[in-house]
């Protein structure tokens, strides 16, 4: 437990300071309320309308699709970082990501064809 003294004194001191900044700046920070500042804002677009209002399916369908892609990327790094010592394996592990890359470019080519990264 002596060891870890030094930690929870910094973790402690970090806490104090940050409460403390904060409550500060609640009591002496400049008080000019205004009408702006009270207005929810929703991606620097304007809160109009109802809550029910359409919005394009199309942001969301790109959203998607680059976090599919991206999540598929991250499968590489290990092997990248282990693929020297994948060699003892022959061709096997080069055959194999090689396959895994050109299934996500065939899906990179099929949604491109959809029409799923067109903005209009």
């Amino acid at each position: 437990m002596v060891a870890y003294f030094g930690m929870f004194l910094i973790i402690g001191i970090a806490v104090i300071l940050g409460v403390m900044l904060t409550g500060l700046s609640g009591i002496i920070g400049p008080k000019r309320p205004q009408e702006e500042k009270y207005m929810a804002y929703e991606s620097g677009m304007d809160p109009v309308g109802t809550a029910q209002e359409r919005f394009s399916v199309k942001f969301y369908m790109i959203a998607m699709l680059f976090i599919l892609f991206d999540i598929e990327v991250v499968f590489m790094y290990p092997w990248a970082v282990q693929y020297k010592e994948l060699l003892k394996f022959g061709w096997f592990p080069f055959l194999e990501m090689l396959t895994f890359i050109v299934i996500l470019f065939v899906g990179y080519i099929y949604v491109y064809k959809k029409g799923g990264l067109d903005w209009d």
